[in-house]
């Protein structure tokens, strides 16, 4: 028996995917989570195969939580389960340690699929992302410039191109205003840029926002 965990903060969501799960007698939900800090109480609490975790959780971020939750359970299969498009922000959650990918409007026989392959400890990705990864790791391919930023940088990156101000990013993550001025200085240099217009533009040319 596969035992999963349901990390998202909505409710209609988390009975969507209860009810494509029931499908399959082999699985079984054993704890659910609307927040992240609930999450990972849970996942310290309860003995869980799989985790399936949306993004947009209230409190820490999903990257946050993946990084988290792996350091409680090093080998936990971690699913996300998210609306935001996978060649958005898959690679990186990879690299935080999440095993699989998946869009919340797929079909029950993929949804199952995919928890199913992460619990027997493989990596799940959509056809359409395993092409996109290829042919960025083909030889000479180019390089995005935000896929060189850092998790944190990311993070402040994705906050400065929604417009928000340095004192409210350093307000939300907790750092100094300065900490937020010295990683706004690397995102520049990294990416050849040299005002949050051009940080903008950029994240609105890659569907970044």
């Amino acid at each position: 028996m596969i035992r999963v965990l349901i990390a998202d903060d909505h409710s209609m969501i988390r009975a969507g995917l209860k009810s494509m799960l029931a499908d399959a007698a082999d699985i079984k939900v054993v704890a659910e989570a609307d927040n992240g800090d609930d999450a990972l109480r849970l996942l310290r609490s309860e003995e869980v195969d799989v985790a399936l975790l949306d993004l947009d959780l209230p409190g820490k971020s999903g990257f946050e939580i993946v990084v988290e939750a792996k350091r409680i359970k090093p080998d936990l299969p971690i699913l996300i389960v998210s609306l935001m498009p996978e060649e958005k922000h898959a690679t990186r959650l990879f690299k935080a340690g999440a095993t699989g990918y998946i869009m919340k409007d797929c079909e029950p026989e993929e949804f199952i699929k995919a928890v199913k392959r992460v619990a027997s400890g493989q990596r799940y990705i959509s056809t359409r992302l395993a092409e996109q990864l290829y042919l960025q790791s083909e030889e000479g391919g180019e390089r995005l410039p935000h896929t060189t930023l850092s998790e944190r940088e990311y993070e402040i990156f994705e906050l400065i191109v929604a417009g928000k101000p340095l004192i409210d990013i350093a307000a939300q993550l907790h750092i100094s205003e300065k900490t937020v001025s010295t990683h706004r200085a690397r995102i520049l240099e990294k990416m050849n840029m040299t005002s949050n217009a051009a940080l903008i533009t950029y994240a609105v040319k890659n569907g970044l926002i």
